[in-house]
């Protein structure tokens, strides 16, 4: 599988109702040990202080990213995504030989 780095940043709409809020964020969280445990979803990280997450996701190619794997986040209607097609780096010192 090929990695990704995937900036999301989640805007719920206004007039959402917190409970309709609360459960998409339920099954997000449900939705994302799927994908973990699917090798998808590799690494997950929040900055500090921002309403952001950054990860490191796989997939076959960028459309099985975005139709098969991102495409299938319950917040995904509300999610503004940046996907950046990553590949080894000669000096990554988590390289293995």
């Amino acid at each position: 599988m090929n990695e990704y780095l995937v900036e999301i940043t989640t805007t719920v709409p206004e007039g959402t109702a917190p409970e309709e809020a609360d459960r998409r964020r339920a099954a997000e969280a449900v939705r994302a040990r799927e994908l973990a445990a699917a090798g998808h979803l590799a690494r997950l990280w929040r900055p500090v202080g921002e309403p952001r997450s950054i990860g490191i996701w796989r997939a076959a190619d960028e459309h099985e990213l975005h139709e098969k794997v991102l495409g299938t986040l319950p917040l995904r209607p509300w999610m503004t995504v940046t996907v950046t097609a990553l590949e080894p780096h000669p000096n990554d010192p988590g390289r293995t030989a």
